[in-house]
């Protein structure tokens, strides 16, 4: 079968890019989550607050098309329930259970696999240049942070560095829709404020969706946060206000 890769036609402004009913993802070991509704309007950044854990991860992963929803109707760029049209037209990032690196290497091989990925099957790429470093990592880290040096491993990069990295190779190739761990995954509040501001950066051309138990208040006004419900297991959803540190 032929994949059509093209778009469907433009949606109405007020129409949402992503719209999920319903939607829940059962493995043969049990449930992970939903039912779960969730709306993504074009353009800018959606957080979606609720308890972090595998039914969230498991959630942004259905929302990149990583991952297909077992229950429930998930429409996206005009389709309906299409993960593989989905998948062509979203990246994901800073996800561990998916783009985690654990072992030894450098920050230039982590590019120059990348690069090699995405060009044609006919090309041959070399190894990552600092002219490759700035162009695929400096719209994710902005002016004012500093890039990593090619020769750095990137297990021992600082904490932000490392997830921006992370975020910077899987949108190489700037699709319509960028899916990002939950920000509060960093450790330190001041680095989930800070990589919360660059993804409201990319928000002005593609439409960004990443996730906070808080729902990002540092942010108010300047991203948008959808509540979701049904992320863990029945038997915690009483604790998830208690996840809350608000």
């Amino acid at each position: 079968m032929t994949i059509d890769d093209s778009l469907p036609g433009a949606l109405p402004a007020d129409a949402p890019l992503v719209h999920a009913v319903g939607i829940g993802v059962a493995a043969s070991w049990g449930h992970i989550f939903g039912p779960t509704d969730v709306s993504v309007l074009p353009g800018g950044v959606t957080v979606l607050q609720g308890s972090g854990g595998r039914g969230r991860t498991a959630l942004l992963l259905t929302l990149s098309g990583r991952m297909k929803p077992t229950s429930g109707t998930l429409e996206a760029f005009g389709r309906t329930n299409d993960a593989h049209f989905l998948f062509r037209h979203a990246a994901m990032g800073f996800i561990e259970e998916v783009d985690g690196i654990e072992q030894t290497i450098r920050v230039r091989d982590v590019l120059t696999e990348q690069l090699r990925w995405h060009a044609p099957w006919y090309r041959w790429v070399r190894q990552a240049t600092d002219d490759d470093l700035e162009r695929i990592c400096r719209p994710v880290f902005g002016d004012d942070l500093q890039l990593p040096s090619l020769r750095s491993y990137v297990e021992e990069l600082p904490e932000l560095t490392a997830a921006l990295f992370r975020v910077a190779v899987a949108n190489i190739r700037r699709p319509e829709l960028l899916v990002v761990g939950g920000v509060d995954n960093l450790t330190r509040v001041e680095n989930s404020n800070l990589m919360l501001d660059r993804l409201i950066e990319l928000g002005r051309t593609q439409t960004v969706v990443t996730a906070d138990v808080n729902g990002a208040p540092a942010h108010a006004g300047r991203v948008r946060v959808v509540a979701v419900d049904n992320l863990t297991d029945d038997e915690f959803v009483r604790l998830e206000p208690a996840d809350r540190t608000i």
